[in-house]
């Protein structure tokens, strides 16, 4: 099903199982992070052995990123969709079993290539089964995904303080897991729509547009998580809180991308989803300067708040803007996608820290400011090429049809 201009959104039964499997999969990608103290303590390891493991699920999204569009041609996306979910789960259980710290990152690698197959089909099918509304559907679940992310360090110490261990955090999402499995195993999911192909039969190659908020997208992730890998130790090291405090009030900036992400599944109603992005990208960038140059603790935190505001809404929007110029090959798109995620994820933070170790790390985020100038420069330029195209495709149609978000005409 795919909407017209005039249906109202809706979400139906598939629609609330992707928002429910997003949540699962950002709930343990989050996890990691909470959990590594605790790991590292009882495997004696050190920083760098412990930062393996994000690495691992890292280069388990690129590894998704570069196959998950051929396993969904070829198996379909119901087999992948739940065969990537139960193999996330037998990756969870591994890392929870492993003893020893080949077993651990080995598991991590898996949560991050199974895990990434699922999510691949989630960004596919939801945008296929909503066309144009693509951008509510995609923010919308991005909503439920921060919840679940900002869920999972509450949950690991609470099994800390209950005295069950960071391990009963870690079955509680798999517990969770075979309940949707019960519930939903027989909702069925969206297939793509034939192949667009050449005169010759090959697939059709992603646009050139496509690869500009591919761009975007990646420049988006890299900000986001180079504030989640260094924030805290922003906050101490170069603001001058203590420790305690200074991971605490972290917390402003996930709270801050939940608000966001909930205001920007609102406002995909009134307005284009590319032209929000540039809104989200100049809100971050306020917030971000604010939180990097203020001389008052109180006034860095705010800037914390107010990037978290913009960067809630960069990824969601570039991933909507970007599927929807490859709508007719989302399985591609979505792969491609959650490659460029996995790489800015691997990459950005550890450049970053390096810088950081040459010249302090209030130098060293410099390059966040870097980051947002290209994502403008290049959001700004995506979008005047789209207008361009709309254009044309107006002109082309001349009184016939509807638009889509980017030019492509609605279906009725």
């Amino acid at each position: 099903m795919i909407q017209s201009a005039a249906a109202p959104f809706t979400r139906d039964r598939f629609t609330w199982l992707a928002y429910l499997m997003l949540a699962y999969y950002a709930y343990y990608q989050a996890a990691l992070g909470p959990i590594m103290p605790f790991l590292r303590a009882e495997l004696g390891l050190n920083y760098a052995a412990g930062g393996l493991h994000f690495s691992a699920f890292a280069l388990g999204m690129i590894l998704a990123g570069l196959s998950g569009d051929r396993f969904a041609r070829r198996f379909g996306r119901r087999a992948v969709f739940w065969g990537g979910a139960l193999g996330m789960t037998a990756g969870v259980l591994w890392f929870v079993l492993g003893r020893q710290v080949s077993q651990t990152i080995a598991a991590s690698l898996l949560m991050g290539f199974m895990g990434t197959l699922l999510l691949v089909i989630i960004q596919a099918a939801l945008s296929d089964h909503h066309g144009d509304d693509r951008a509510i559907a995609l923010t919308e679940a991005n909503v439920g995904a921060s919840l679940a992310a900002g869920l999972a360090p509450l949950l690991v110490g609470a099994s800390l303080r209950l005295g069950a261990g960071w391990r009963a955090a870690a079955l509680a999402g798999v517990a969770t897991l075979f309940l949707l499995l019960i519930l939903y195993r027989r909702q069925p999911i969206p297939e793509a729509p034939a192949l667009v192909v050449e005169h010759d039969g090959r697939a059709r190659r992603l646009p050139r547009l496509f690869w500009a908020y591919w761009t975007v997208l990646v420049l988006g992730v890299a900000i986001e998580w180079s504030l989640i890998f260094w924030g805290a130790d922003f906050l101490n090291t170069v603001v001058g809180l203590n420790r305690t405090n200074a991971v605490t009030l972290m917390s402003v900036f996930f709270v801050a991308m939940v608000g966001g992400r909930f205001a920007g599944s609102r406002l995909t109603r009134r307005l284009p989803a590319a032209n929000l992005l540039l809104l989200a990208l100049a809100l971050a960038l306020l917030g971000f300067l604010l939180y990097w140059l203020a001389i008052l603790p109180a006034a860095n935190v705010a800037g914390l708040f107010i990037a978290g505001l913009g960067v809630a809404n960069l990824f969601p929007m570039s991933l909507s803007v970007a599927t929807g110029v490859a709508a007719e090959q989302a399985n591609r798109a979505s792969a491609r996608l959650s490659m460029g995620s996995g790489l800015a994820i691997m990459t950005a933070p550890l450049i970053l820290g390096w810088t950081a170790d040459q010249i302090g790390l209030q130098g060293a985020f410099a390059i966040v400011v870097l980051l947002f100038a290209l994502a403008g420069a290049v959001a700004v330029t995506a979008n005047a090429i789209a207008r361009g195209e709309e254009e044309e495709t107006e002109g082309t149609m001349g009184a016939g049809g509807t638009k889509g978000e980017l030019g492509e005409p609605r279906e009725l």
